[in-house]
């Protein structure tokens, strides 16, 4: 399952996109607390955070989301069911295939934003 095939780089992403996530929560508790500092200061993290590279790091965190998401529905299926080991590169490709599905339109709406100055606005 292992040995740097399917399974291998399925535990990797998982990993990764889950510290991701982390590291965007963490961010998110930290502009929250501003507001306790008043809105002048409040407000600028907002204006800061509006910036095209901030955009660029939305589009990453949603497909952190979304592949984490999917990828752990694929662990549930293969911890719980009796097939779900043997399926277990098909139920990969099934995840990227959802992942893609879904990310699509945040990547044409961000992205579209992004590039053509609106910064997904």
């Amino acid at each position: 399952m292992y040995r740097g095939r399917e399974g291998q780089w399925a535990f990797y992403l998982h990993r990764i996109s889950g510290l991701g996530i982390l590291v965007f929560l963490m961010l998110h508790v930290a502009n929250i607390s501003s507001a306790m500092w008043g809105p002048e200061v409040s407000n600028a993290l907002m204006k800061f955070y509006h910036q095209p590279v901030f955009q660029v790091g939305l589009l990453f965190l949603i497909a952190g989301v979304l592949y984490h998401g999917f990828n752990g529905l694929r662990i549930i299926l293969m911890d719980f069911t009796s097939w779900g080991v043997r399926y277990q590169r098909q139920l990969w490709y099934g995840v990227w295939v959802l992942f893609v599905v879904f990310y699509l339109p945040f990547l044409i709406k961000i992205g579209g934003g992004i590039l053509g100055g609106g910064h997904g606005d």
